[in-house]
């Protein structure tokens, strides 16, 4: 089994664990079973992501699998939510992140590596980095530390709404009152989307004649991923205009819920 690269594992142990999370991070708790991995979020009370996150429900508690330049500024906030609850928070540096081929799926989409949580001891190597970057951008899956960091996204910027990442039904989290308030608009504006051509790099901008409309996140070799304003490509797809990055040929791959989007956003430009 191999490392994935840059994660580090928080360990949340106690009576009250599931409380402290049902209340504070944004996806399913209290139906949590054991051995379960469950993609969710700690937001801001302005309902963008501080970190995201893959968790495993154990035993004695729960395992976040999150990005190491996120996992202090977690830990330290969850310990700061935790108030009066029994848990025990840490950062385990004895387990790793990897993936195996008895691992579990990963729920955010099923062209992702299977995952785990195990002992450090027992991890053979390391992702190559290049590998895993081709694979999750192939899949369409943005993450933290390459295509944004805390603070700067919120929820829907990175599609965690469609891939489970999110309970609009929750009683409550953290955020949540933004979050569900841009859900309910209807129409999302920003998206991340997986784009197709050759000379990327990470920043240049999207554009469809001299509008912008978005930014590439990251790149591995002839794709990448971007976060754009879904509504201004809609009216430049509509108008059969070319799009670029930084002078670049661009094609935006469209699976089915973001054509669908995209429909509505030319079908409703009124309500924009």
């Amino acid at each position: 089994m191999l490392r994935i690269p840059h994660r580090a594992i928080l360990r949340l142990s106690g009576p009250d664990t599931l409380a402290l999370l049902e209340r504070t991070v944004t996806h399913k708790v209290m139906d949590w079973t054991e051995g379960e991995l469950r993609y969710g979020a700690l937001l801001t009370p302005q309902g963008k992501i501080i970190a995201d996150y893959l968790a495993k429900r154990v035993d004695d508690g729960v395992l976040i699998d999150v990005h190491e330049d996120a996992a202090a500024d977690l830990l330290k906030r969850l310990t700061m939510f935790r108030l009066r609850s029994q848990v025990q928070l840490t950062i385990d540096e004895s387990l790793a992140a990897v993936t195996d081929e008895t691992g579990h799926d990963d729920p955010r989409s099923g062209a992702l590596y299977l995952r785990d949580i195990v002992p450090a001891a027992d991890v053979d190597g390391v992702v190559d980095g290049a590998t895993w970057a081709a694979r999750r951008i192939e899949a369409g899956v943005p993450e933290w530390g390459a295509d944004y960091r805390a603070a700067e996204v919120f929820p829907t910027d990175i599609n965690m709404d469609l891939m489970g990442g999110v309970d609009y039904k929750k009683g409550c989290f953290i955020g949540q009152e933004v979050a569900s308030r841009m859900k309910r608009k209807g129409l999302i504006r920003k998206r991340t989307v997986r784009i197709a051509g050759a000379g990327f790099t990470p920043g240049a901008e999207l554009r469809a004649g001299a509008a912008l409309i978005g930014n590439i996140t990251s790149v591995e070799g002839n794709q990448a991923l971007a976060l754009v304003r879904t509504d201004r490509v809609a009216k430049a797809l509509q108008a059969g205009e070319h799009i670029t990055a930084g002078d670049l040929p661009a094609e935006i791959y469209q699976p089915d819920w973001l054509a669908a989007e995209l429909a509505a956003h030319v079908e409703a430009p009124a309500n924009e």
